[in-house]
């Protein structure tokens, strides 16, 4: 096996272990036992589990943030926007469930990326710019953009979580649940909007 195919070989073994028992329940004695090689074999090719465990992080930030982005970048109604954004989720969840899983749990790496937190920032300054362009064309205050796409972001990131671990409905019915919550409460937003007096 080439040093490649060997470092590969790690990283599947590693994000399998890390999506099965988290990163403080996974050793290095096991990632080497189930790969089949010594310890010093991991630690020359990553210096140890933290290593590997961030560039594991790396690529599933870069895949689920290429598949959120791509959805957002489309020029589409805003609807559609919400659509593509709640399917990529979900979908991604559906390919990589053991990368959402490692993902989704705190990372314990000490960097301000690679958290699964840090990339939901990432998308909803994203949403948070579409949202605002829309807000102006509704004369509603595009300052308050950033709550409502913390909001968006949220509610479909915690959706996403929560049907990683149960799988049905099926993900375009949990994504047209996500739209219809999602779509009709921003079609109506109200210009200037207040809680009854208690």
């Amino acid at each position: 096996m080439s040093a490649r195919e060997r470092r590969e070989q790690l990283l599947t073994v590693g994000r399998a272990l890390f999506a099965e028992k988290g990163f403080e329940g996974t050793s290095v004695e096991e990632i080497a036992s189930r790969a089949d090689v010594s310890k010093p074999v991991v630690y020359e090719h990553f210096g140890g589990k933290e290593g590997m465990y961030a560039v594991i992080v790396d690529r599933e930030v870069e895949n689920l943030l290429g598949a959120l982005s791509g959805a957002l970048s489309q020029r589409a109604h805003p609807r559609q926007l919400v659509e593509r954004t709640a399917l990529a989720l979900l979908g991604y969840i559906e390919v990589s469930p053991d990368g959402f899983r490692i993902l989704s749990r705190d990372s314990p790496v000490a960097q301000a990326s690679g958290t699964f937190s840090s990339l939901l920032g990432d998308v909803s300054a994203q949403v948070e710019g579409l949202l605002a362009a829309q807000f102006v064309k509704r004369n509603l205050d595009p300052n308050v953009a950033q709550y409502y796409s913390q909001m968006l972001v949220g509610m479909v990131a915690l959706t996403g979580q929560h049907w990683a671990e149960v799988r049905e409905p099926s993900k375009q019915e949990v994504a047209a649940h996500l739209v219809n919550l999602a779509w009709n409460g921003l079609s109506r937003l109200e210009e200037q909007p207040t809680l009854p007096s208690s």
